[in-house]
Order: C-alpha cells, then structure tokens, then sequence
C-alpha cells in the first residue's frame, strides 16, 4: 500500500485524483494483491489412522503420549506388588491416578496422557479404577440430588464408594539442547505408584524419549 501511494506521489496524481476514485483504485490494488498470493499457496488435507506414528514439529505428541502410556502400565502390571496384593487380600487392586506434572519447555496436554494411562489400566482387567477427583464431586452432587427426588429404590447410597489403594502419580520432564540448526530434545516420564493407606511406594518407573531435528538453523 505505502508503495502504491509512493508512486501516485511521484507522478503527482495523488493531489488531482477526486477521492472516490482514489479510494476505487485502492480497494481494486487490495483485491489483486489478494487473489495473486492466495493464488499461490495450496494445503492439502490427508485423513491418517488415529494411531499412526507422526512427527512433524518434533514436539511431543499423540504417539509419545500413546506409547508412553502403554509401555508404563505394562511395566507397572508386571511388577511383584500386583501378584503380592491379590495374593494377600483375593481381589485385584484398586488404582486411580493422581497429579501427574509438566515440567517440560513446552505445553503438554497432560489430561490426554492421564487419559490413556487410565484406558489401559481398565481395559487391562487387572486392577479396578475408580474415578478421577473432579468426577467424584460431580457424582457426588448427583448422588445427593437423588436423595430428594429419586424414587428409594433407585436413588443411591451415600457414602457406599470404592476406596482407592494405590494412586499413580508423575511427572513429564524435557532437556533440548541445539545449535546451529540442530536440536536433540529429550523427554523423561517418572512415574510411581504410591500405597495409600502406608504412604510406601510401591512402584517407580520411567520412559525416556530422545528426538534429533535439523533445520534452517536461522528458524528456530
């Protein structure tokens, strides 16, 4: 635009020309240059399996928080303290998971990884989950509303919930490291799993991730 009116300046129409056709001649200016770079750019959208391992900004992703996930609850299901306790009580554990912390350089959707943790805790069938804190209040209020407009038959005890033995707690760490158009980005997933009654830890693990970019070092 400062180049248009530079050059209608410069030939001196700017001070002859009546302001509509002033105002035309800009808006016909504004709409060329429009269509000439949208002219110019193309997207392409591409429908892939939800589970399909994906990296395009080397962030951490879908992938890193669904294989994260998987590999942590199979190794804490594989440890002595899940055979120990159905051994000594007869029925499987009851889990929920906690506060899990990002500490990382970059915003993570920690409630997605909560999320997968928990789908393969349950559909594991080795444990029994109860649920979350926020949702507890939630069925909580229900519970209570039926206690004044549900029939007796149908309206649910109050304080009948399931009790919690173990909870899983954690947190997601980063280190990046780059230089001149390189980065390495390392993610650490600490994980443990805490006896609530005992305040004993029962189970600590972790999953490393280490991702190598390279790059117009001048983008970063």
């Amino acid at each position: 635009m400062k180049l248009f009116l530079t050059e209608l300046r410069t030939y001196g129409l700017e001070a002859k020309m009546p302001v509509s056709h002033l105002m035309r001649i800009m808006m016909i200016f504004l709409v060329s240059y429009a269509l000439i770079h949208c002219a110019g750019s193309t997207r392409k959208v591409s429908r892939i399996e939800a589970d399909e391992t994906t990296d395009i900004s080397g962030r951490w992703n879908d992938t890193d928080s669904r294989m994260t996930a998987q590999a942590m609850v199979r190794d804490v299901l594989s440890r002595p303290w899940l055979s120990d306790y159905t051994e000594n009580y007869g029925v499987r554990p009851v889990v929920i998971v906690g506060t899990i912390r990002n500490r990382s350089s970059e915003h993570i959707p920690v409630d997605v990884f909560i999320k997968d943790i928990e789908k393969e805790l349950i559909n594991s069938g080795q444990v029994t989950f109860v649920a979350s804190k926020k949702q507890r209040q939630e069925i909580r209020e229900e519970r209570l509303d039926q206690q004044s407009y549900s029939s007796m038959e149908t309206a649910k005890q109050l304080a009948n919930e399931t009790g919690a033995d173990f909870m899983l707690q954690g947190t997601i760490n980063s280190i990046v490291d780059s230089f001149e158009g390189k980065k390495t980005v390392y993610y650490q997933v600490n994980l443990e799993l805490i006896d609530l009654e005992k305040n004993t830890k029962v189970w600590m693990g972790d999953k490393k991730i280490k991702k190598f970019i390279e790059q117009d070092k001048y983008k970063w």
